[in-house]
């Protein structure tokens, strides 16, 4: 396959579907994943119509189940021998607790394990790119939020919050996780070439929040929203601008890095959080008793 590769979950819709669409125009070969046939069908009619690379392809992709995740990451090595970047997009706010057929609480597992999961088993083909290349030339993104933010810390003994769960810590948390793991990985990596960064997209006007309990809806009705293309616009230009590759697992937000949550900078944070994101995706992939 000649040019470079990308792979961008959550690209049948929102950020995540202008993030893939700019790729493919500038001539990239995108596999994007979705989770709905209906949106998956729509986006890959109208990104193959702007494409002027080797083209695009869709994978239908629920990331709440370690599984699909795992079964992505297989079809992904069956379609490419390598990756230039991976866009790390799909998750979700839900309105209540749910907890998947996995038994992992749905949206943290969405938002934060089963990217954790994908970027894993695709770590040895993306340390192959990277083989030979210039620092920065193989790049991971986390979209994560400034939910990331507004709470203090993970709770690394119950990162799920299952003991006293809340929707919107759920969220956070998720989102804090994904600021974490970029951190983690650019700890992993940086020896590599390999770079990682996390992404505050800003409030987006899109579908995103319409699985969010009604009170957060309500408190989001007041924020001044920005279009799909500006919350995509700075994940479009980390993909290729020569900042990202001058520094590794920043936070950034309007091509500018801004300053994570102080938790971020703690080393034992980010290796606690492996640690259990590990552990929680074991037990979910081969149960106890099984």
């Amino acid at each position: 396959m000649q040019g470079k590769v990308a792979l961008v979950t959550g690209a049948s819709s929102g950020i995540g579907k202008h993030v893939a669409k700019a790729l493919a125009a500038d001539g990239w070969f995108v596999i994007g994943t979705g989770r709905s046939a209906e949106r998956i069908q729509a986006a890959e009619a109208e990104i193959r119509a702007v494409a002027t690379g080797p083209g695009f392809e869709m994978i239908a992709a629920d990331l709440s189940e370690m599984r699909q995740a795992l079964e992505l990451a297989r079809q992904v090595e069956s379609m490419t021998d390598r990756i230039d970047l991976l866009v790390n997009n799909a998750g979700g706010m839900a309105s209540g607790l749910v907890m998947t057929g996995e038994g992992l609480e749905a949206n943290f597992a969405a938002n934060h394990l089963g990217p954790f999961l994908l970027t894993c088993e695709l770590l040895p083909l993306l340390r192959r790119t990277a083989s030979g290349q210039a620092y920065g030339s193989v790049r991971i993104l986390m979209t994560s939020s400034d939910a990331s933010e507004m709470i203090p810390a993970l709770d690394l003994d119950d990162l799920q919050g299952l003991a006293n769960y809340n929707p919107g810590r759920a969220y956070c948390s998720g989102k804090l996780a994904n600021v974490v793991f970029a951190r983690a990985l650019a700890d992993r990596l940086d020896g590599d070439g390999i770079v990682a960064h996390a992404v505050h997209p800003g409030a987006v006007d899109s579908n995103f929040f319409a699985g969010a309990s009604p009170e957060t809806q309500a408190r989001l009705k007041g924020l001044d929203k920005r279009s799909e293309a500006e919350g995509a616009d700075t994940l479009v230009w980390l993909a290729s601008a020569d900042e990202a590759a001058r520094s590794n697992g920043d936070y950034w937000h309007d091509r500018a890095r801004r300053t994570p949550n102080p938790i971020v900078a703690d080393r034992a944070v980010r290796d606690g959080l492996w640690t259990q994101s590990e552990a929680l995706v074991r037990i979910a992939l081969d149960p106890p008793g099984r």
